[in-house]
């Protein structure tokens, strides 16, 4: 029986999914290291047709240890979120609000900001990101402790450590409204405690470890379409405690069937933070 139950009903739409494939070898990529990129193990993926719903007339009961996502209108004073100077100054006083709002944290840190753009060429000229049509969760059990190690260092990591803490993220688009290119997020009490590929990250100095997600039919997937600027998607990929109902939260964009022809490249970007708690 799913898990969404008794709620009103929604729009839906089918669209495809790309499901990494276990083949029993851990996936390898180098991310900035292309001396090394013969040495990769591409993972492998399948593409899945699934149900998803416009989560916009459920947006008021969603909660973010319950779901793993919630969906929040969130104006911005940021003019130009491309400005690294200006982010730092407006926009991570205004996600660390958000988050202590949504997740009850007494104490967030924003640790990185990534921008992505649909278009190639636009990625070139704002040294944006391509999106990311896979569905996965950027952090493991092990990669979580260890980047937050990385980013506090050891003393402050083993202080952390003793009381619960979580990374969350803040997703929203930055220009126009988003008409390509959606994000779609699972619902975390639909997702198995099975199928969590890990898929490392090698760069020069460091080794991160993400989950890619195999496919399960109990998936459950949302999407809020036409996303405007004004508007975020909160939702979490690591959560130290164990006993909350989802601790991460597969995600991935698709290929929207009404994608109208001509439709302006998505451009977004995506907050990490570090949430603790008392």
């Amino acid at each position: 029986m799913p898990l969404v139950a008794e709620k009103p009903t929604t729009e839906t739409l089918r669209a495809k999914f790309n499901y990494i494939v276990d083949t029993g070898v851990p996936p390898v990529r180098y991310i900035d290291w292309p001396e090394m990129e013969h040495n990769a193990i591409p993972p492998q993926y399948r593409q899945y047709e699934m149900t998803v719903r416009d989560g916009r007339p459920l947006r008021d009961t969603f909660k973010l240890d319950t779901h793993g996502f919630v969906f929040a209108d969130h104006r911005t004073q940021v003019r130009d979120f491309t400005d690294d100077a200006e982010r730092a100054r407006v926009y991570d006083p205004e996600v660390q609000a958000l988050i202590r709002k949504h997740s009850g944290a007494s104490e967030v840190l924003v640790f990185d900001h990534t921008v992505r753009v649909s278009d190639e060429a636009m990625q070139k000229a704002l040294g944006a990101r391509p999106t990311v049509k896979s569905v996965h969760n950027d952090y493991t059990e092990k990669s979580a402790p260890i980047r937050l190690r990385e980013i506090v260092g050891d003393a402050e990591a083993e202080r952390r450590f003793k009381k619960r803490f979580a990374i969350i993220q803040v997703w929203r688009p930055i220009r126009g409204k988003v008409l390509i290119d959606p994000l779609g997020i699972c619902d975390g009490r639909t997702i198995p405690q099975r199928g969590f590929i890990r898929v490392e990250r090698r760069y020069k100095y460091r080794t991160g470890e993400v989950y890619h997600i195999a496919h399960n039919p109990a998936h459950e997937w949302f999407y809020f379409p036409q996303m405007e600027r004004h508007e975020a998607l909160v939702f979490k990929v690591f959560d130290s405690d164990a006993g909350k109902p989802s601790r991460f939260t597969a995600h991935s964009a698709f290929d929207d069937p009404a994608t109208p022809a001509g439709a302006p490249p998505r451009e977004s970007i995506e907050t990490r933070t570090f949430a603790f708690f008392d």
